[in-house]
């Protein structure tokens, strides 16, 4: 076996990891962070203005070094693209992220009195949805009130990949004072690569911007959410694209104090060939509200167990 064949394959074996880049802002969070106080008392190690990257043209960041449980998060992706924001439908999927930040004291706390316990208010998926118009509810049915990001979303995409107007944004200041919680993940633009000759297929990647990034916890969701928003839409857009990059800038990233001991164990675990994201092909003829989860599938996912940590 020749030196050359052996270097390809070590190549091959490292191209199948894309966590390592999460990892090094844990190392660089650990070793750099400054002490800060925060919202929830807690403390933080917190670093400003971080960029990072992950090639998800063959794999997913879904990390291995920790279990993270992807069908909860595509199904609160879901919850998202389909103008959600009442918490209780997550619960019935026994899904209670957003617990703590729907319940009865929180809202009371956020001067939301009116909300009963398990609504958000007006957050990624009305904003999402339905920006601009006026909420009334969790209940309620808001049919085509706002603009649509999504849909506007894929029918730029499907007929003018070359614009620079790919916008996704949750942030709407008119309602940050009625959510229940402001959004961490804010925007995201999505940007398909130059035509090139003999190519037949387009790289969509997308650049997501967090304005809040609790590493531990958050961050692992929103890195495997956005990339399978990213394999969604290259499938909803009839197939057209395929996936490129998934590149993240960061406002406050950080380590709450109550995580160092597990972020020095994650750190040191061993990592696995990242997994793979497979989306059923008739999704292109689905329109979004039909989406389920069903049409998501992950593929040789090895990980080194779950790994706990209170969220703050």
């Amino acid at each position: 076996m020749s030196w050359l064949f052996i270097i390809f394959i070590i190549i091959q074996i490292h191209s199948m990891n894309c966590e390592q880049p999460y990892l090094d802002l844990l190392e660089r969070v650990m070793s750099e962070g400054e002490e800060k106080q925060d919202r929830t008392g807690t403390g933080t190690l917190s670093l400003f203005g971080l960029h990072t990257k992950f090639d998800i043209s063959t794999c997913v960041p879904l990390l291995t070094s920790k279990f993270v449980p992807w069908k909860m998060v595509i199904k609160e992706l879901l919850w998202f693209l389909h103008g959600e924001t009442d918490a209780k439908k997550l619960q019935a999927q026994n899904i209670h992220i957003w617990d703590g930040n729907s319940s009865r004291a929180f809202l009371d706390e956020r001067g939301l009195n009116e909300y009963e316990e398990g609504d958000i208010g007006p957050g990624y998926g009305f904003q999402w949805r339905h920006f601009g118009a006026h909420y009334k509810g969790c209940h309620e049915s808001y049919g085509e009130e706002g603009v649509d990001q999504i849909s506007t979303l894929i029918e730029g995409l499907r007929k003018d990949p070359d614009s620079r107007r790919h916008f996704l944004t949750a942030w709407n200041p008119k309602d940050l004072s009625k959510m229940a919680l402001p959004p961490c993940h804010l925007s995201a633009q999505f940007y398909v690569e130059a035509e090139k000759e003999g190519k037949r297929k387009r790289k969509l990647s997308c650049h997501l911007y967090q304005r809040s990034v609790d590493l531990f916890l958050g961050f692992p969701f929103n890195i495997f959410s956005y990339s399978a928003l990213v394999y969604l839409l290259c499938e909803m857009c009839d197939a057209n694209y395929v996936p490129g990059e998934l590149i993240v800038s960061m406002g406050d990233a950080h380590i709450y104090k109550n995580h160092i001991e597990q972020v020095k164990t994650l750190i040191k675990r061993q990592t696995f060939d990242s997994p793979i994201l497979m989306i059923d092909p008739r999704v292109k003829g689905k329109n979004i509200d039909e989406i389920a989860f069903e049409d998501f599938s992950v593929q040789n996912y090895q990980h080194s167990g779950a790994l706990r940590g209170e969220m703050s």
